[in-house]
């Protein structure tokens, strides 16, 4: 099946061809033509497995050419529990959009900042992706309205109530209009999200897909305890003395990716960074000298992990863990593939130590943790 078969828009095929994406993943596959149809949808499928993109597609397609009405309107609300999943879902939404002719405008917002600046830029905007606590913030203040919202989605329905955002989120879907169409999606069906389902889902189409598994036998995983101050010149070391002439490179930030490609850049690293605020020009380019062996590091942030896909990539390096075990797993599975063995590296902190021992235990697998105060790094 194809993105075309599903109703696609070629401009947006253009944009996820660029990233390497050509093929819809099952949830895609059925999600996207009920949206598209304007049905309410209940999926219920684990992180990796493209959900994201399956909402943000159609959404998109439906908002290009339109605008908010002005002021502090907005058209489409993404609800998420995280400040790391809001920044990746406005990451999603910027990527793609930047093949459309007619810009869409979103934003994320997210507590543990100040909300001024936020408040400030809530003009035009048509999609907001959002935590709850800062969303109530920002309505309180009168920074964004409610009115003109047509499509809500609940994205981690599971994790938003297993953080205790069940009377913040009862207060939201209270404020918005009851006319719209209704997106959830879950990891689990769990009870409680089964109780928003009822309540606020009418008539969905309920898309189940199973998890799958990650076959690790041919990934040689290691880690290294390292301060953050050694993080860079640990990552220069490896690659120099390891000879690594392709080496994809995952952090948590876009900002962090662009900091970490500069500096391997100036001590002679050909590197470039990938995220969804490159122009698609760069993004398309980066990926084809990455893929000829032209280019020796990639680095990443998880937006585009799925999208790269090379038969023989023989190094995956975890600059910064990621936020679930199940991405994770989708990083380092950039690796080992086709019958081909490969090498995943994470760099460990201290605060690092109890989440990497909760990704080993979801891994079901032991990776040996090294001490790198050995390593003289003066140099690197």
């Amino acid at each position: 099946m194809s993105f075309d078969s599903i109703g696609i828009s070629p401009a947006l095929i253009s944009a996820l061809a660029a990233q390497n994406i050509t093929v819809p993943t099952p949830i895609q596959e059925q999600a996207i033509p009920a949206i598209l149809a304007k049905k309410d949808v209940l999926g219920i499928a684990q992180t990796g497995s493209g959900k994201t993109a399956s909402y943000v597609l159609p959404i998109l397609m439906d908002l290009e050419g339109k605008n908010t009405g002005g002021g502090r309107e907005i058209n489409a609300l993404v609800l998420v529990p995280t400040r790391e999943l809001a920044l990746q879902v406005d990451e999603v939404f910027t990527s793609l959009g930047t093949s459309l002719r007619y810009h869409v405008k979103s934003k994320a917002v997210y507590g543990g900042v100040s909300i001024n600046p936020q408040m400030m830029s809530m003009h035009n905007i048509n999609v907001l992706v959002a935590t709850p606590g800062r969303l109530l913030e920002l309505y309180r203040s009168k920074a964004v309205k409610f009115n003109n919202i047509n499509t809500l989605v609940i994205d981690e329905a599971d994790k938003m109530l297993n953080l205790g955002f069940k009377e913040e989120l009862d207060r939201i879907l209270s404020l918005l209009p009851k006319i719209k169409q209704n997106l959830l999606f879950s990891a689990t069906l769990s009870p409680d999200v089964q109780n928003i389902e009822r309540l606020h889902l009418q008539n969905p189409i309920v898309i189940t897909i199973a998890p799958v598994a990650q076959n690790m036998e041919l990934i040689s995983q290691i880690a290294y305890l390292v301060t953050e101050e050694r993080k860079g010149p640990l990552l220069r070391y490896l690659i120099k003395t390891e000879e690594m002439k392709q080496v994809l490179i995952f952090t948590s930030s876009i900002y962090q990716a662009d900091l970490v490609a500069d500096k391997l850049r100036n001590n002679g690293i050909n590197a470039r960074a990938i995220h969804g605020k490159k122009s698609q020009g760069s993004r398309n380019e980066s990926m084809i000298t990455f893929k000829n062996g032209s280019l020796t590091a990639l680095v990443a942030t998880d937006l585009l992990a799925r999208g790269i896909d090379i038969e023989f990539l023989p190094f995956v390096i975890n600059y910064d863990l990621p936020r679930g075990p199940k991405d994770f797993i989708h990083r380092i599975g950039r690796t080992g593939r086709a019958e081909n063995a490969g090498k995943a590296i994470t760099f460990i902190t201290i605060e690092d130590d109890h989440h990497f021992g909760v990704i080993q235990k979801k891994m079901k697998k032991q990776v040996e943790i090294l001490e790198s105060d050995g390593f003289k790094l003066h140099g690197y």
